[in-house]
């Protein structure tokens, strides 16, 4: 593809400063700008590879950019936008990587002037670590993306974006911002929930027995609160709907072992053991 000529990416963190690294390695952008508020984040992004230059203002960041980048917290998009908007150029894209979208895409697509396109994404990858100290050029390299367009989604933008991801390594699929949530509550938003109940549910007493697949089990409770208070927040109806049906799972196992019945437990176990093992091998590519 045709690299973009520069790219704003403003939030310089895990997966915007991944993005910087990734984009420059592949030549897929000419330049690019990390944009921040705080100057010593910016500094290690400059250190690090992750952009060309960077700037602390939106708005001085985003002039001369076709690709814009939100990157920071999805409760910050709209201020940002609205800082920035001056600055967008006709023919400019705007896209996100945030981790939910029918907010996010009726929020930034009304704050688009005329000319500039937005495009709501979300690469999904990434870890509990936060900072561009641990970010990596690699961490979209196999990974799935998921585009969210809408009516008024310029086909010319969809398209580049899709490219440019590809074009990283990814895995695209086309979901509407609605679908998106609800499927990302059953597999990405109650995931975290779970893993937080499981560390709560430990008594005090049984801390020193802790090993390694309590470890394995709660890893993602270690990601920033503040970001995943905002990401359930803004998805909180599909979440409830998943812990919903997360509790009828958990009632069925609950039964089987007050009732003693050891064959329907070996059954929900083996049900459980059959699709995860299937669902690893197709995401291995086996």
């Amino acid at each position: 593809m045709t690299p973009w000529n520069q790219v704003a990416i403003i939030g310089t963190g895990l997966i915007g400063g991944s993005l910087g690294l990734a984009l420059r390695r592949r030549g897929l952008a000419m330049r690019v700008v990390g944009v921040g508020h705080r100057q010593g984040t910016l500094d290690e992004a400059l250190r690090r590879g992750a952009a060309d230059t960077t700037s602390l203002d939106p708005l001085e960041g985003v002039r001369g950019s076709d690709l814009v980048v939100l990157a920071t917290a999805p409760s910050l998009f709209r201020d940002i936008l609205q800082r920035a908007r001056p600055g967008l150029e006709p023919g400019a894209v705007v896209i996100d990587v945030g981790s939910t979208k029918a907010d996010v895409v009726r929020t930034c697509e009304a704050l688009m002037p005329d000319g500039a396109a937005f495009v709501g994404c979300h690469p999904i990858a990434g870890s509990e670590r936060r900072g561009v100290t641990h970010a990596s050029a690699d961490l979209f390299e196999g990974a799935t993306c998921v585009v969210t367009p809408t009516e008024k989604t310029p086909q010319e933008a969809l398209e580049r974006v899709i490219a440019t991801w590809l074009g990283l390594g990814m895995t695209v699929r086309r979901l509407s911002p609605d679908e998106h949530d609800r499927l990302l509550a059953e597999v990405s938003h109650l995931t975290h929930l779970v893993a937080a109940a499981l560390v709560q549910a430990a008594g005090d007493k049984a801390e020193p027995l802790i090993g390694p697949g309590w470890a394995d089990t709660t890893r993602v409770a270690s990601g920033d609160a503040d970001l995943w208070r905002d990401i359930l927040m803004s998805n909180a109806a599909e979440v409830a709907n998943a812990l919903e049906g997360f509790e009828r799972v958990v009632a069925a196992f609950r039964e089987a072992l007050r009732q003693g019945d050891g064959v329907r437990l070996q059954s929900l176990l083996a049900e459980s053991k059959s699709r995860r093992d299937r669902l690893i091998r197709k995401k291995e590519g086996r």
